[in-house]
């Protein structure tokens, strides 16, 4: 069996009654997948086999995986990825904050791209990336008066966490952010540039990109967020990251900071946790605090709040289309 056939619901009770402690974990790798049907089919035998669960991309450009392993397979599963060649020697980033529920199912896909950037296939050499950056090194150069600190991800990740004075795009999507970009820097091009992201797989791809297009000292943080806290903490340093961490999985971020700097998309109040509205046909990811989650039932409007209340009166309605906009609680129906 290829596919999970078990629905949501008990998916989570099967992992709710687990009497075992899992891990979180991710990576990724730009490398030539000949057959990725073929590849993925392999792994999902392989990953469920160990009780593997998580959410995989693999395409002739590589593979990038999120993932929960039970931890009395981890070394299995460790030792499996070393045994397949394209997947060997591979680095780990292991969650900041792991409450063992990050995934309740697997999923590997098959895609195009393991990073979907809506870019014409070779408009660019994918391979000639930037440098890689310690974490050390990264958060040394932060510092330095000719460096100019860049946030590779989407507007509402960064909403919640980012580096002190980075440069946050106002972008959705992998492709507005990266064209965002390098118009910002057009007159940066002598400067050192930083690029920051997750786990580093977007910045591979971005740092080519950049470097396409004449930038010559690129740098990415190699590993991201995730590797950069784990070394900060084993230096004994303060975080320049501050707030928190998203990430795509059930927890919707890591706590890296105390620092909240975010605010509830309905009141405003100071908050920084994510939430899906509740109303399944709309589903809009924003922040809401508790008194808002109370008032409008976990929805993102008092119009989804109703339709959750009286599904038969909203029956056939379509909520899908809404537009998510920064720091406020609006919505504005497409």
């Amino acid at each position: 069996m290829l596919y999970n056939k078990l629905n949501k619901e008990d998916l989570i009770q099967r992992l709710q009654n687990e009497e075992f402690e899992r891990t979180t974990l991710s990576f990724y790798r730009y490398v030539n997948i000949t057959e990725p049907t073929d590849f993925r089919h392999t792994l999902y035998r392989d990953f469920n086999d160990l009780n593997c669960l998580g959410r995989i991309y693999v395409a002739s450009e590589g593979i990038n995986a999120q993932m929960s392993v039970p931890k009395h397979n981890l070394n299995q599963f460790l030792t499996l990825l070393e045994s397949i060649p394209e997947l060997s020697q591979m680095p780990i980033k292991y969650a900041v904050e792991d409450d063992g529920n990050s995934f309740y199912k697997l999923i590997i896909k098959v895609r195009a791209k393991i990073v979907a950037d809506g870019l014409p296939e070779h408009s660019f050499d994918t391979t000639n990336v930037g440098n890689h950056l310690s974490a050390l090194e990264f958060h040394t150069l932060l510092d330095h008066p000719e460096t100019v600190v860049v946030d590779m991800r989407n507007n509402y990740e960064s909403e919640v966490g980012r580096f002190k004075g980075a440069i946050c795009p106002d972008a959705v999507t992998f492709r507005e952010e990266i064209e965002q970009v390098t118009n910002l820097l057009q007159n940066e091009k002598g400067k050192k540039i930083l690029l920051y992201c997750t786990g580093g797989v977007r910045c591979e791809k971005a740092s080519a990109y950049l470097k396409h297009h004449g930038f010559e000292d690129v740098n990415q943080l190699y590993g991201g967020i995730i590797e950069y806290t784990q070394q900060i903490k084993t230096q004994n340093l303060a975080s320049k990251f501050i707030g928190k961490n998203f990430v795509f999985d059930n927890r919707m971020g890591e706590r890296i900071t105390e620092d909240v700097i975010a605010h509830c998309h309905q009141c405003n109040s100071v908050c920084d946790t994510h939430v899906n509205c509740a109303n399944d046909l709309c589903h809009m990811l924003f922040i809401q605090c508790p008194e808002c989650q109370r008032k409008y039932s976990g929805c993102c409007s008092e119009e989804c709040s109703s339709a959750l209340e009286n599904p038969e009166k909203y029956k056939g309605a379509i909520f899908k289309g809404k537009k998510w906009r920064r720091y406020t609680g609006e919505t504005i129906m497409l």
